[in-house]
């Protein structure tokens, strides 16, 4: 018995000094960081169970909660229950009515998904024979739990929760509950007075949900995720991305080089910006994802040969007015024997492309390439044909009307040195 007294008292006090000691060490209280959003009503509805041992089985739960934020990690909830249809094997259908006071202790309050602890008192009233053995129709005590808001909205929110209720009467024995609901935030708040509602409306534009630097109302314009630092995945944050770099905060690889704007900035050094950063003439990714060289040094770039071959619809047969384009290449492998050449074919997407289709097509021209260059005295051996679909795309893709940079045809010649290097096999 005391030390439920004692527990109860605890979880009292530490509700009472908590947003004090929040203050002491720097959180700023809801109540001034964002007027507009301190109240929120939770209606919900679950299940009412009752420990084994008890004359009662479980029942259907309803649960209405009137919560409110005190600091960015605690809330506070005043709550009622009302389970109408308790019944037993020995007792008739019993309703329990139940009044709660809760602090809500949150982990991540401003993230979608915000996972949070619950400490506080119950009082609950049946009549006979549902709490207890005897005829006790009052129970009081402590509740803890723990739960989560899913964030739909700033104002919208799903809701999650579980607890347990310990009545300081030893002879009662415990309760449980579990009830899924909703949480809506109210606007407005405090004075109406034109100070009060300038402060509010300005909180509320210099909201700041994810921390990621960018207020809410400007990721709204950006088409950013507000409860997301990161909306694209790339390994910066969405603040970074706009206010640093200035990439693409929707686009993971803002230049289209094969690498993400985080892997540039914080790995390779390179500009998230330019392809090709040292100037050589390849691109930033296929130098370290492919050609294992290095991309702030264009001396150790390969030879490159882009071709925008143009095929017929649905076929490999290459146009002679692409073949002296392709005789340099048998120029350059001719007069270098040890040199090896990669032929890479590349598609473009559209809104109705498929990605087989593409992958398959892309392959059979880099393969029609390889055989025409074949068919010109250099060993087939020497070379190597791959497609890549529209899975690497050198620009943009246009959906509706199609981007010719990205049908192209790519090869990249290994020990006949750079691009720099290429008048002295082609006259």
């Amino acid at each position: 018995m005391k030390n439920v007294a004692c527990l109860s008292l605890t979880m009292l006090l530490t509700l009472a000094i908590a947003p004090v000691m929040a203050q002491e060490e720097g959180q700023v209280p809801l109540a001034e960081a964002n007027q507009s959003s301190r109240w929120y009503i939770s209606p919900g509805a679950g299940m009412m169970f009752f420990q084994g041992g008890q004359p009662v089985d479980e029942g259907f739960n309803m649960v209405l909660r009137l919560g409110y934020d005190l600091t960015e990690s605690w809330s506070v909830e005043a709550g009622s229950s009302w389970a109408p249809n308790i019944t037993g094997s020995d007792v008739s259908a019993k309703s329990v009515n139940g009044f709660f006071l809760d602090g809500l202790y949150h982990f991540d309050r401003f993230e979608r998904f915000d996972p949070y602890l619950s400490v506080g008192m119950g009082n609950y009233r049946a009549k006979n024979r549902v709490f207890c053995e005897g005829d006790k129709h009052i129970v009081w005590g402590p509740r803890v739990g723990a739960g989560f808001f899913y964030h739909l909205t700033d104002r919208w929110s799903l809701r999650a929760d579980a607890g347990s209720f310990m009545s300081i009467d030893p002879h009662c024995a415990m309760m449980y509950g579990f009830d899924l609901g909703v949480a809506y935030r109210f606007g407005g708040g405090g004075s109406s007075g034109g100070n009060m509602a300038g402060a509010a409306v300005l909180a509320d534009v210099d909201k700041d949900s994810d921390g990621d630097g960018l207020s809410d109302a400007l990721e709204a314009k950006l088409g950013t995720d507000p409860f997301n630092k990161d909306t694209d995945g790339d390994g910066l944050t969405d603040g970074e991305e706009y206010l640093i770099y200035k990439t693409d905060p929707l686009n993971p690889d803002t230049d289209f080089d094969g690498l993400s704007d985080g892997e540039e900035v914080h790995k390779y050094k390179t500009d998230p910006l330019n392809r090709d950063t040292d100037g050589g003439g390849v691109s930033d990714g296929h130098e370290v994802l492919v050609d294992k060289t290095n991309p702030l040094d264009p001396t150790d770039d390969l030879m490159l040969f882009e071709l925008n071959i143009n095929f017929d619809y649905d076929t490999t047969i290459i146009k002679p007015e692409y073949f002296n384009d392709l005789n340099e290449i048998v120029r350059v492998l001719s007069i270098k024997g040890d040199a090896t050449a990669l032929i890479e074919g590349h598609a473009d997407r559209r809104a109705r492309s498929s990605q087989k289709y593409n992958q398959d097509l892309s392959e059979r021209r880099a393969q029609a390439v390889l055989s025409y260059i074949a068919g010109k005295g250099i060993g087939s051996g020497r070379m190597n044909a791959v497609g890549y679909g529209f899975s690497r795309p050198k620009a943009q893709p246009d959906l509706v009307n199609g981007n010719p940079e990205n049908r192209r045809v790519e090869i990249y010649i290994r020990g006949a040195g750079t691009n720099a290097d290429k008048g002295k096999y082609i006259k």
